[in-house]
């Protein structure tokens, strides 16, 4: 323990006194590194990261290859991780802030509200969103099957599963028509084909419907990403956002870092007229898209 102590002192984590040999953790790196509640809470980045690191070797002869790596074939610390990096921000700002800066759709949800997760790993966004408006249904789909077996635990304990079903599609074929809402958090960039999956949201949505879509907040200029958030994007995006898209068809590889222009030329590709930023935190872009 005090090898370890020691270890992080030297890098700044903890602070050492010297003249009481004790240890303290500074205020703000208690709420990055134990406080689950708080948006910047990071462990769950840090597992990611073990599990990116993990899977390493076989990503390196992915991309020799061509073939790119799917999202499937990680082990378990990337699925959890990623869950556990990006659920914080999601409690602290998706029912508070982005929601109501949608045109009429807290509205909608209210009242009751028929809504598409896409993209939604283990349900984290789905049962906030379902525990906020309970008059609403909510579909949450992925590809991966192992998160939508999770995801269905998840919802069944929080106490959501009479408005909540979860079922295993790509982002181009997720069941239902008539959506109020669909969503997509932190997913549209890893999609080989995000301009199909933008005119299936098209076609599944009401003729007043919204699609809400959050990414990693980034510039349009590979330079205006340079500090510490975009450090740590493109350097997830190298080992998984990267070569999931490729590893699907069409695989046109936006990256983490894709930026604002790049997902509006998405969106209005798809077929829907009307973009525009919506909200925004440290971490996160917040766009509206409308028919």
């Amino acid at each position: 323990m005090r090898e370890w102590l020691n270890a992080q002192a030297a890098g700044g984590y903890v602070t050492y006194d010297p003249d009481t040999g004790r240890y303290t953790l500074p205020p703000e790196q208690t709420v990055a590194l134990t406080d689950p509640g708080s948006p910047a809470f990071l462990p769950g980045l840090f597992q990611t990261a073990i599990g990116s690191v993990l899977d390493s070797p076989k990503i390196t002869e992915a991309l020799r290859s061509g073939d790119g790596f799917g999202w499937h074939q990680h082990v378990h610390d990337v699925h959890e991780g990623c869950e556990r990096f990006f659920r914080p921000g999601y409690n602290a700002h998706l029912v508070a802030d982005w929601l109501p800066s949608l045109e009429g759709v807290v509205e909608k949800l209210e009242r009751g509200a028929l809504v598409a997760d896409v993209g939604c790993g283990h349900g984290a966004s789905t049962i906030l969103m379902a525990t906020a408006f309970p008059h609403s249904q909510f579909v949450g789909s992925d590809y991966h099957a192992g998160s939508i077996e999770t995801a269905r635990s998840r919802a069944e304990q929080a106490g959501v599963g009479d408005r909540v079903r979860f079922e295993v599609a790509s982002a181009a074929a997720y069941a239902g028509q008539g959506y109020d809402l669909v969503t997509m958090f932190d997913c549209l960039h890893d999609m080989g084909d995000p301009v199909g999956a933008a005119r299936h949201v098209r076609s599944t949505l009401k003729p007043d419907g919204t699609w809400m879509i959050v990414e990693p907040n980034a510039g349009d200029r590979v330079e205006d990403n340079f500090n510490p958030i975009g450090r740590a994007f493109y350097g997830f995006s190298t080992l998984l956002c990267t070569p999931a898209s490729l590893s699907q068809e069409v695989g046109l590889a936006l990256g983490a870092q894709a930026g604002e222009a790049r997902i509006r030329d998405v969106v209005t590709a798809g077929g829907l007229a009307r973009f525009r930023r919506a909200a925004e935190t440290p971490f996160n872009l917040v766009y509206e898209a409308r028919i």
